[in-house]
């Protein structure tokens, strides 16, 4: 059966096509500048990768070029060859606990959370609206960053604000990175071979948060309201005082839309660097003896350091500890930071397995009393299968 996993973003969309249930990858790609000058695509299908500057002017136009591109290449012969089609959606509010297929209530509920993710929900209805368009046979599917986190209770996800703002309009953690999360700690206890695992994943990242799960379920989660909770992050500043945000508002006659871009694209590690959010970036300039950049890496080794450390507490121990995205999984330096602060849980990390990018690895010693893994994340698979048992029937996803 062929399936589409799509994330559809503001100026960008991405696709996989999987052969079901093998999980066999057919195509991918990505669209990048949708809307504005200099757009392009990129395919890859049998080991080439093909890049395309071609004029996409909205969301409808990229999606018939990865209608194109299927048949073209010979992935389909034809669109009803597309049983399903499962759609990365931020923010699903607390109205969904799993996947779902879309109707006119799912799109209906998506579009009134917009304001809770302004830049995520918008873009997320724009692909799906072209794609059920574009294939309207195919089971359209939506896959919620926050429903995994719906499994955490209320001690979690209350904040201690008037209890009404929470009934009257939905102020309340609600976590994201939830197919991630879901992903590794599922492969997780694969690796432990222990259904009943207590997990803590660390999706690092531009945007980064870490989960406590246990027994397959999250427990807590370092993102809440929004994506700017928890962890310093490329560019945005994580937990602070939030007093400071009035202050610094009086201070610089700033309008509260002013103040938003500053703590969600100015701070975190491009805030204190004055240089980057990229912490491959950051790593080079510390090297070269650059003392912000240098601080940078303390700060936010410092920060994931103390979330495993409350998580560890939370779970009453570990079983694993978990790095993946583009920082957990490409930063050696950065795991050896936060594991040699960890030594006191116990925690032994193998110098030697540690050195690894973006691959499958056991990185703790023998004698550790926490296994440490770098896991890739595939949150592409999560939805493709997710899409997958939708489509036959099965509601257990």
């Amino acid at each position: 059966m062929k399936i589409l996993a799509v994330n559809a973003g503001s100026s960008s969309l991405k696709f996989q096509a999987y052969e079901m249930p093998e999980e066999k990858i057919l195509m991918s790609g990505t669209f990048e500048k949708i809307g504005e000058s200099n757009s392009f695509y990129t395919i890859k299908f049998n080991g080439e990768k093909i890049k395309k500057e071609i004029d996409l002017p909205t969301h409808k136009v990229a999606v018939e070029m990865v209608a194109k591109e299927l048949l073209d290449n010979k992935i389909i012969n034809s669109l009803n060859e597309i049983k399903g089609i499962g759609h990365r959606v931020v923010h699903g509010g607390d109205k969904y606990s799993s996947s779902v297929i879309i109707d006119n209530d799912v799109i209906s509920t998506v579009e009134s959370l917009s304001q809770l993710a302004p830049l995520h929900n918008p873009a997320n209805i724009t692909g799906i609206n072209a794609f059920i368009n574009m294939i309207p046979d195919a089971v359209q599917v939506a896959c919620f960053d926050t429903a995994f986190h719906q499994t955490m209770d209320e001690v979690a996800y209350t904040y201690p604000l008037p209890y009404e703002w929470r009934e009257k309009y939905g102020i309340r953690k609600y976590g994201f990175h939830g197919m991630s999360h879901r992903f590794v700690s599922e492969r997780a206890s694969e690796l432990l071979q222990k259904e009943n695992a207590k997990v803590i994943v660390c999706h690092l990242g531009n945007g980064a948060s870490i989960t406590a799960v246990e027994n397959g379920k999250s427990i807590d989660t370092t993102m809440g309201f929004t994506p700017n909770a928890g962890l310093m992050m490329g560019t945005r500043c994580g937990d602070i005082d939030a007093s400071i945000l009035p202050f610094m508002m009086d201070k610089l006659n700033l309008s509260t839309k002013e103040i938003d871009n500053i703590i969600n694209k100015e701070s975190g590690m491009l805030g204190i660097s004055g240089l980057s959010n990229d912490s491959r970036d950051i790593e080079k300039a510390s090297e070269a003896g650059n003392e912000r950049c240098f601080l940078v890496q303390k700060m936010y080794a410092r920060r994931v350091i103390e979330y495993i450390s409350k998580y560890y507490v939370l779970l009453k121990g570990a079983d694993a500890i978990c790095f993946t995205a583009g920082i957990g999984e490409n930063s050696p330096l950065t795991r050896e930071k936060v594991l040699n602060g960890l030594e006191v849980l116990g925690v032994k990390l193998d110098v030697e397995a540690n050195k690894v990018r973006a691959e499958e690895k056991l990185i703790s010693t023998v004698d550790s009393k926490i296994k440490c893994y770098v896991i890739p994340t595939n949150e592409e698979l999560m939805i493709a299968r997710d899409a997958y048992n939708l489509v036959l029937g099965n509601n257990n996803v």
